[in-house]
């Protein structure tokens, strides 16, 4: 990016300081031919608005957020001139400043009784003009945690270094050091045991960020923000708290999706399955699911690659919307066979077409693609259809036009139509090779805001807003065949606004390695705080070598504690470059008995995990937490850098702190214990080994055989509930072709002190819905109390049941840790000891009292 920057000065104020409705601040400079225009607005609470534009450099009409509603109540609010080129907005216990007597405007930050600006720019270099686009410079908060950007390589803390804001196909990326990546989020967030604050840039646009890594003598350290298209249009988020920050970009983008319940389940998959054709891959999926049942392993979703679209004939390129009819000679028929053996259907689409697609010439005659300004006709590139490396001529779908949109759109809805049950929005980067290529710009989905004329293109108005726009395809598409059912769609590339449409992502094309596990933690983490919540990994490696016997079990064993949970992969060698090898649970005989037991783990966390994503959808906390969440007064979660770096444990929800094992041969994990100032007796116990409780603030080293365990400590005072070790029916499925039992079980596996509680009594919350209606979320509340004392666990248990929904549970057992040798007793009474199970924890059975559905009613739970 050619650096042609030039500083706007002599700003003056363009408009009424304050008025009645508004918390804002308006300038203009004009100079040398020039006229640019800044302002400052206070939102709501926590939330400001920036933008800095000028008739060369306009905003992007369709930006990945729309403007919020403001929320401001004029008494909690003042604002004041100290001087005549400066203004201060006093919100909430925030102090927001903007000053131009420098020359370019300059905002500063600060929360009160702090002295020093939390947030602040660069002084003489603020916002810049930088040929077609714009700069943000501000200061740099040296020493601290900086995280987002999406998805971005490990480790999580991303000071000091440079990135590139784009996304581009990243197969068998470097975990450490591949950039970019999949996904294009600009958010930035600082976070600090004083606060945090977050910027998030709402441009499709390429773009870079240095964060700190840039440097010199006059102006120090820095942050600079640069985006080679279009104006600048910002949202600075202050919270106390990493929570706060993340809650409040969600009501600027939007809280993550409804998931299905059948999604928390195992996920299989594999490139090989889908590309045979003798013996056919129908046939040779049907007896991957024979093999399911041999080996007593469940499985909820299959993935199925686009092999199934490959043409029979020479050249065979992947071609979307079509079936292989040799591989796939009855779609609908495989369909109804997979849904027998109770597996749903993910499918895999691509946003492109080569030349010999049978669609190709109709799709370049109605103006779906892009347009080359040097030709005047369709552009056309190189694109990936057969193996590794192997590529054709073609084109890509022009979301912004009115045909290639609503072509998806009906190639969605007939795939649904065969019974395909989530869709696969894949391929999705968008990495075009011409910024000057043209939008078509007709598409109804298009929002063009303003009077001007706008630029076709694709660089002004980003090469990710296609990847925006085909997630709204499908979601619409899905929805409008399924109206009664969540529209569930599965993206590979991802903006802020894509995540309004596609409800899970996974972090692409990894590879296997040791490294490779441990560094995808780091990209979970940074994914929650992106909104990406349902978020997860191709556990074994996408490419590369076939995992050890050990690493697929260390892998598995980590994976279950994360939202998705899916074995996927290519695994291409020199002589075997286009169908590839896959993983299976069973590949090692001596293994398998352990994955299974793995697998039925995942299975009996179900409603934990899936309380957990409807907890995300209300209140945007994501479900794998960096450890120093709700820890911020524990100065060890900032100061260590194995905390910061986020690779080697993590919080899965408020209950479980998750540990792991990085190294071959290695059977000893070290986990710090995070410590609340407000809770100085907080204990943890160490689920792998009965009674064995540790203070909170130290780091302890756990026994962790890797045919055994990876650490998993429960906070003391938590609780998780549990389910069947099985595949079970959720409550809103209307349909039950495989015969799955009823999800009629429901226990909660609590972690009360080894003595008497002393009067402290712990309450937890859990979510559970009918699992498939799509929004509005129609959520019930459980709440379980319990103390305890040397002879006894008392539990209190209580539901508030919306409308419509009745839970097929009407008991209620109780799990309490092993070694503990207590009773139990629920609302009262004395629960029933039912048994000692595998884990050595004793189950005991209580009655619900369950007067009616809807006698007590929360519309919208409070987080």
């Amino acid at each position: 990016m050619p650096q042609q920057e030039y500083v706007p000065q002599q700003y003056q104020s363009a408009s009424n300081r304050t008025s009645a409705s508004e918390a804002k601040v308006v300038l203009q400079s004009k100079g040398n031919g020039n006229i640019f225009d800044f302002s400052f607005q206070a939102l709501r609470p926590g939330l400001f608005r920036t933008t800095f534009t000028s008739q060369k450099h306009p905003l992007p009409p369709h930006r990945s957020a729309p403007v919020p509603e403001k929320s401001l109540d004029h008494g909690n609010w003042t604002s004041s001139s100290p001087t005549p080129t400066s203004q201060t907005i006093n919100l909430s216990d925030i102090s927001a400043t903007v000053d131009w007597s420098n020359g370019p405007p300059e905002i500063a930050l600060t929360f009160a009784g702090q002295e020093t600006p939390i947030h602040s720019d660069l002084p003489h270099r603020s916002y810049v003009a930088d040929g077609t686009g714009v700069a943000h410079y501000t200061r740099y908060n040296n020493g601290t945690l900086h995280l987002g950007l999406g998805e971005k390589p490990a480790p999580m803390d991303i000071s000091n270094r440079h990135f590139v804001l784009s996304a581009t196909d990243s197969f068998g990326y470097d975990v450490h050091r591949t950039d970019p990546m999949y996904k294009h989020i600009p958010l930035l967030i600082n976070a600090t045991p004083n606060g945090c604050v977050g910027i998030f840039s709402t441009s499709h646009a390429r773009g870079f960020y240095s964060v700190g890594s840039e440097m010199d003598g006059m102006w120090g350290r820095f942050k600079v923000y640069r985006q080679e298209y279009g104006g600048l249009e910002e949202y600075i988020i202050m919270g106390r708290t990493l929570k706060d920050v993340v809650r409040t970009y969600a009501d600027v983008v939007g809280y993550p999706m409804l998931v299905p319940r059948w999604a928390f389940g195992y996920i299989a998959g594999g490139m090989k399955y889908s590309m045979l054709d003798e013996p056919r891959a129908c046939d040779v999926l049907m007896e991957f699911a024979n093999k399911l049942k041999q080996h007593d392993i469940p499985c909820s979703g299959f993935q199925m690659s686009s092999g199934y679209t490959v043409a029979e004939t020479e050249p065979k390129t992947r071609n979307v919307f079509t079936w292989n009819r040799h591989r796939f000679p009855d779609p609908k028929g495989f369909m109804d066979a997979y849904h027998r053996e109770g597996i749903r259907l993910i499918a895999n689409v691509k946003p492109y077409v080569l030349g010999n697609h049978p669609e190709y010439e109709k799709l370049r005659d109605a103006g779906a693609f892009f347009t080359d300004p040097a030709t005047n006709e369709s552009a056309t590139a190189r694109l990936w259809s057969a193996g590794g490396g192997e590529s054709g001529i073609g084109g890509h779908i022009d979301f912004t036009s009115e045909a290639g949109y609503r072509w998806w759109y009906e190639g969605i809805r007939e795939l649904k139509r065969v019974g395909i049950d989530c869709i696969w929005n894949d391929n999705n980067e968008y990495t075009l090779p011409n910024d000057n290529w043209k939008c078509a710009l007709d598409a109804k989905a298009v929002v063009k805001e303003g009077d001007f004329d706008f630029s076709k293109d694709v660089g002004f108005w980003g090469r990710s807003l296609n990847t925006e726009l085909m997630g709204k395809s499908s979601h619409d598409a899905t929805l409008d065949i399924e109206p009664n059912q969540r529209p569930f769609i599965l993206t590979r590339s991802a903006t802020a606004g894509t995540l309004r449409y596609c409800a899970s992502a996974w972090s692409g094309d990894n590879t296997t390695s040791w490294d490779g596990m441990r560094g995808a933690n780091a990209l979970s983490l940074t994914a929650g705080v992106c909104l990406m919540q349902c978020y997860g990994h191709d556990i074994g490696g996408f490419e590369g070598p076939q995992p050890s016997p050990e690493l697929l079990v260390r892998w598995c064993q980590l994976g279950i504690y994360s939202s998705r949970f899916a074995i996927n992969c290519f695994k291409t060698t020199p002589g075997n470059n286009s169908v590839g090898d896959v993983i299976e649970p069973w590949m090692y005989e001596e293994t398998t008995p352990i994955v299974r037991e793995i697998i039925k783990r995942r299975y009996e966390l179900i409603p934990y995990l899936y309380s957990l994503a409807l907890e995300s959808h209300m209140s945007a906390t994501p479900p794998q937490r960096w450890t120093g969440w709700g820890f911020e007064s524990d100065p060890e979660v900032w100061n260590n850098r194995v905390l910061t770096d986020g690779e080697t444990q993590y919080w899965l929800g408020d209950s479980l702190l998750v540990g792991g094992v990085y190294e071959p041969g290695i059977s000893k994990a070290k986990v710090y214990l995070p410590k609340d100032i407000a809770n100085p007796d907080l204990q943890y116990l160490d689920l792998n080994t009965p009674q064995s409780y540790y203070s909170a603030g130290q780091w302890i080293e756990i026994d962790s055989k890797w045919d055994e365990s990876i650490p998993v400590l429960a906070k003391v005072g938590g609780l998780i509930p549990v389910g069947r070790p099985c595949q079970t029916l959720a409550v809103g499925d209307t349909s039950n072709p495989a015969n799955l039992p009823l999800d009629d079980y429901r226990a909660v596996e609590i972690f009360p002190p080894s003595g008497p509680s002393n009067g402290k009594e712990f309450t937890n919350t859990w979510y559970e819905d009918d699992g498939v209606s799509p929004p509005p979320a129609r959520v019930s509340t459980f709440t379980t109390k319990y103390t305890c004392d040397a002879q006894r666990v008392n539990v209190s248990f209580h539901e508030e049941l919306h409308p419509g929904y009745l839970p097929a549970w009407s008991e209620l057992v109780v799990v309490l840790p092993a070694g503990d040798k207590r009773a139990v007793t629920l609302n009262g009474k004395e629960a029933t000891f039912v048994q000692f199970d595998g884990r050595r924890q004793a189950h005991f059975r209580g009655q619900i009292e369950r007067s009616g559905v809807g006698s007590t009613v929360l519309a919208k739970p409070k987080i």
